[in-house]
């Protein structure tokens, strides 16, 4: 339970999304929630770097009752149990890494083991939240940086939870990788039956990005999972205003929980080839129906190829025909390219922002795709903050690295290459560098 809201089998599918402004910004994160609760938002979680934060938590919660907002917050903690701790009396659920909570491991767990007491006591949930990138060394060093730690990490702090007696826990393992994202939460999902405990699993591409590739990113790595009964809570990861995520993930919810099915009318099968017929209610529709459909089959190497034909409507009602203006192909090639079967252009990885970031990361990230869409075959990350950036890119060929203070790290891959750059050079000395690097 995460305040009022149940999460878990047996119940719908749970949304959520994540506030971009900063936390001590408190009439704007309000005001932003609100917004967010009345987009169909079910949690809404909000950045707490340190203890100087917990107060503005505690207001902001106690002005968003006063409005008449319940919906469940979530603290967002990434390296301080002490802030955590501080933090689990005024939400509903913490979010936290423990293995950053301290390099030594025995001391990380006595941290884990204290915030767990401190959460039972309140009535806090907590989420484990281990991504792809940021796993720690000990880890890594055992199992290398796969799904297959991912899997064990997590599986070790569940281990604590059940040796503590507390369950009011949800797991996740994200990725921007939408090949490693699902495989870890199988492997995940898999060890935990085996174990006869199985927690509430929170789904998400994590840096999917924005526009059509977000979406179709983010439904490829979802559904995937929820066609499976894997996952009860999800958030939609885009680097855009975070009520734009909201729709998607209701969609996918929608989707899962039965509500609604596909705008998919026919399909021709040959060999690993699919022709798919599709009478969309609207654009947006068919990109999120078609990922849904093949995404997972893609993914799984069930399919090789997928062409689109059929209509969808426009604004006005009128009926498009799915391959005018070469829409029908560029679908296809967004579908291959987000289930990593084949790139035609550059991937993307993007933070959707929080109240760390300290320079206009949608903006920035545009201006990074417009001077570099002409390349292919690289992977190139535009991420907020030095906190979670570094780790959290890990597929990244180049990064994008917010330092706060409008400087900025420049990364080739895991190593930064410049660091203190300014922000109004930042863009043209990571195209610049990328384009030297490849001549």
């Amino acid at each position: 339970m995460v305040g009022t809201v149940p999460i878990g089998s047996g119940h719908p599918i749970v949304p959520q999304t994540m506030c971009n402004t900063h936390t001590n910004d408190i009439e704007a994160t309000v005001a932003q929630c609100i917004r967010m609760r009345d987009a169909g938002a079910a949690l809404i979680r909000i950045t707490c770097p340190g203890l100087t934060d917990v107060p503005h938590m505690a207001e902001i919660r106690r002005r968003l009752h006063e409005a008449g907002v319940e919906t469940p917050l979530v603290a967002d903690i990434h390296f301080s149990s002490a802030t955590a701790i501080a933090v689990a009396p005024y939400v509903e659920k913490v979010r936290i890494n423990p293995g950053n909570f301290h390099k030594d491991h025995a001391e990380a767990c006595r941290q884990f083991a204290q915030l767990v007491q401190v959460c039972k006591k309140n009535g806090t949930a907590i989420r484990i939240g281990l991504n792809h990138g940021s796993l720690g060394q000990r880890i890594t060093d055992l199992y290398g940086n796969t799904p297959e730690a991912m899997a064990k990490a997590a599986m070790e702090w569940l281990e604590l939870c059940i040796q503590n007696d507390f369950y009011n826990v949800v797991v996740s393992l994200k990725s921007s990788n939408t090949i490693v994202m699902v495989q870890a939460y199988r492997l995940l999902a898999a060890a935990m039956q085996e174990r006869g405990v199985v927690f509430p699993l929170h789904v998400g591409v994590t840096e999917a990005g924005n526009g059509d590739s977000g979406r179709i990113k983010s439904c490829v790595g979802i559904s995937s999972l929820l066609s499976e009964g894997i996952g009860n809570t999800i958030r939609v990861s885009l680097t855009e205003d975070p009520v734009a995520e909201i729709p998607v993930a209701r969609y996918l919810a929608d989707r899962y929980d039965g509500r609604i099915g596909s705008s998919l009318v026919q399909v021709r099968v040959e060999g690993k080839k699919v022709q798919a017929v599709y009478e969309a209610p609207s654009r947006e529709r068919l990109l999120l129906d078609a990922s849904c459909d093949f995404g997972k089959r893609l993914l799984d190497r069930e399919i090789d190829e997928v062409s689109f034909t059929g209509t969808y409507l426009d604004p006005d009602g009128n009926p498009i025909p799915v391959e005018k203006d070469g829409f029908g192909e560029y679908l296809a090639d967004e579908l291959l390219q987000a289930a990593r079967r084949r790139f035609y252009k550059p991937e993307y990885i993007a933070c959707p922002g929080c109240g760390r970031t300290m320079y206009n990361l949608q903006e920035t990230f545009e201006q990074v795709k417009a001077r570099t869409a002409h390349l292919k075959d690289v992977v190139i990350a535009v991420m907020g903050c030095i906190v979670n950036g570094p780790g959290e890119m890990a597929d990244a060929d180049w990064g994008y690295v917010g330092e706060g203070n409008h400087k900025v790290s420049i990364y080739k891959g895991k190593e930064p290459v410049l660091r203190h750059v300014p922000d109004t050079e930042a863009v043209d000395t990571l195209v610049r560098l990328i384009e030297e690097d490849r001549a």
